[in-house]
């Protein structure tokens, strides 16, 4: 076999390893999408809005979340993240984001949703989860940490206190 036969196999081999380890990354630890469900009426004065990813860390904080304000005369909404665009944040009294910080970045749809609405900040509570768990978009008040569900119950209440001022 000559040279550069072995140094071409080489590099396709590489490639084709490089494709697999990134389909299994892509499928290992991308988040799942979340379902839009709403609690009580939309006519209530109170409307939260929490924006979210599909995980059994971000899944809890969110029934934490919902299961402390349903109660209430809250109007609550869930969505995915990806769901960003299509939101008026007019519309809400507050706003929860939780998202991980994914290939180094955080979703799209959260990023520019946040970057559009800077002048509504004081109602949007952020989480970002990521491996460091401190990695967060510049600019942004955001609560950030690690997706370990031992402190699902820590960091929901951290947004809960956030939450209660302005939809209190």
């Amino acid at each position: 076999m000559s040279y550069k036969l072995k140094i071409t196999l080489f590099i396709l081999s590489l490639g084709v390893m490089l494709l697999v380890y990134a389909v299994w990354y892509k499928y290992e630890y991308s988040m799942d999408k979340v379902e839009t469900v709403q609690f009580n009426s939309p006519d209530l004065d109170l409307k939260l809005l929490i924006a979210t990813q599909g995980s059994a860390f971000k899944n809890e904080i969110t029934s934490n979340i919902t299961d402390h304000y349903k109660k209430d005369s809250v109007y609550i909404k869930v969505i995915d993240v990806s769901q960003l665009p299509e939101i008026d944040p007019i519309d809400f009294n507050a706003i929860v984001i939780i998202h991980t910080w994914e290939n180094w970045k955080p979703p799209k749809e959260v990023q520019s949703f946040l970057e559009q609405n800077m002048s509504n900040q004081n109602k949007i509570v952020v989480l970002t989860t990521s491996g460091k768990g401190s990695f967060k978009i510049k600019e942004i008040d955001a609560i950030t940490g690690e997706s370990k569900l031992e402190n699902t119950t820590f960091y929901a209440n951290l947004i809960i206190k956030k939450l209660d001022d302005l939809i209190k």
